[in-house]
């Protein structure tokens, strides 16, 4: 965990690419850089350089948002090798779900990107080539943190993207000063929430275990122990997690009166847009959105809860290699072009993204820019995701009881306790 956090400062979010892979056999590709067509093996031996395979076409997954610069980089990557990109849209959350059947079934993309904490998963499975060819240099150009979060048991696999973490927009007609602290967020909504004209002071997705997280851990909850490789060690409803449970329960009471299924993002979004929101919880995907709204717009840290800084999750999301591609060296190449510091780059312009690249996050253009630097606060004190596979089965317990906390006042230890329950019994 420490060597996370003190690593947090220096990195940056990274662009992000989406298709998916029309072009895939129904067994994985050979995770060396060697190619299966004769004439590029021959020219690979002479010149020690990956060439595509011929006749070779490519399929990316990416998210919606990500649409622009998957577009505009797919372009430059065919001029370049002659390899046409097909874009598809899968979010990056879902994509290891859908690799898992899409994958040996041939239809997957070739190319995949998601949050790191599905790495696990997707490596046991023999989902994803090893990051091989490139591997040195994805090394060398990257945060370490970007590329500790894109490997598995010491093998790198990802060509790294992005990070990211929650940060607080807010609407500075509505509070001219972002709060530092939950008690001050408290007192606003005393004067600005005005539910019965659907006007709120703070909201976040209440159903979402990403979003409410950060209650439970910065009061002493965690996940898994051993940095997040023990699943033996369930830190949910422990002290401190109940503790933070039971002020979350407060919190919602007095700030935000909805019920889970009543605050999603895309409620949280409109409103926030429409000047109805004054405090926003959300991500860096949401920036160009954000500033294209027209509001007045200002970024900053969460505030502190009970006077300690909010834990929030981190995550990074890197480019992956389809094991089951039947171009293994066009994909590689395409992951590695994606995730140049010029690339990366074009990726913030386009998306705004901040870049893993460690050249990219020290541009500038990045580096001045007042949302990255809310960002990079909140990085300090955030929290990245466990990769192991067991914490897929985190995400639906968690939510359900803290949405019996939320929505039918619960007792917090019951509601916590009958969760662990219930990922032990999965991970079994």
């Amino acid at each position: 965990m420490k060597k996370w956090v003190g690593l947090l400062l220096s990195i940056m979010m990274v662009f992000t690419l989406t298709a998916c892979g029309g072009g895939n056999s129904a067994a994985p590709a050979d995770t060396g850089s060697t190619t299966t067509n004769e004439q590029a093996t021959d020219h690979e031996a002479a010149s020690d350089e990956l060439v595509p395979e011929d006749g070779a076409s490519l399929v990316v997954w990416e998210s919606k948002e990500a649409r622009p610069f998957v577009e505009a980089i797919a372009k430059e990557f065919t001029a370049k090798y002659n390899v046409p990109v097909k874009y598809e849209e899968v979010a990056a959350p879902d994509q290891v779900n859908k690799l898992v059947n899409d994958g040996p079934a041939g239809i997957a993309a070739d190319i995949v990107v998601f949050p790191h904490d599905n790495l696990g998963k997707a490596v046991t499975a023999g989902l994803i080539l090893p990051n091989d060819y490139f591997e040195e240099k994805s090394r060398a150009e990257n945060s370490e943190l970007a590329v500790n979060a894109s490997s598995y048991e010491d093998v790198l696999y990802g060509y790294p993207r992005s990070v990211e973490t929650l940060i607080m927009f807010y609407n500075k007609d509505l509070v001219p000063e972002a709060p530092k602290t939950m008690e001050e967020v408290m007192e606003l909504s005393k004067t600005l929430n005005d539910v019965k004209n659907k006007k709120y002071t703070y909201m976040w997705e209440m159903g979402n275990f990403y979003y409410d997280y950060m209650f439970l851990a910065t009061t002493g909850g965690y996940i898994f122990g051993g940095e997040g490789s023990d699943k033996n060690d369930i830190g949910l409803n422990n002290e401190g997690a109940i503790k933070g449970a039971t002020f979350l329960q407060q919190f919602a009471k007095q700030v935000l009166p909805l019920t889970t299924s009543d605050a999603t993002g895309d409620v949280k979004k409109a409103l926030f847009t429409s000047g109805k929101l004054a405090l926003n919880i959300d991500g860096p995907w949401a920036i160009p959105d954000l500033k294209a709204s027209g509001i007045n717009l200002g970024a900053a840290p969460i505030p502190s809860i009970e006077g300690q800084p909010s834990k929030t999750f981190s995550g990074v999301k890197s480019w992956y290699v389809n094991s089951y591609t039947k171009y293994p060296n066009a994909a590689k190449l395409f992951a590695e072009f994606a995730s140049t510091k010029e690339a990366q780059l074009k990726n913030y312009e386009l998306t705004g993204v901040v870049p893993a690249n460690k050249e990219a996050a020290a541009d500038s253009k990045v580096a001045s820019d007042p949302f990255t630097v809310a960002v990079l606060e909140q990085f300090k004190n955030s929290y990245p995701m466990p990769a192991i596979p067991e914490m897929g089965s985190v995400w639906s317990p968690m939510a359900a009881g803290l949405a019996d906390v939320l929505n039918k006042g619960k007792d917090p230890k019951a509601a916590l306790d009958n969760a662990v329950q219930q990922i032990k019994d999965a991970n079994k």
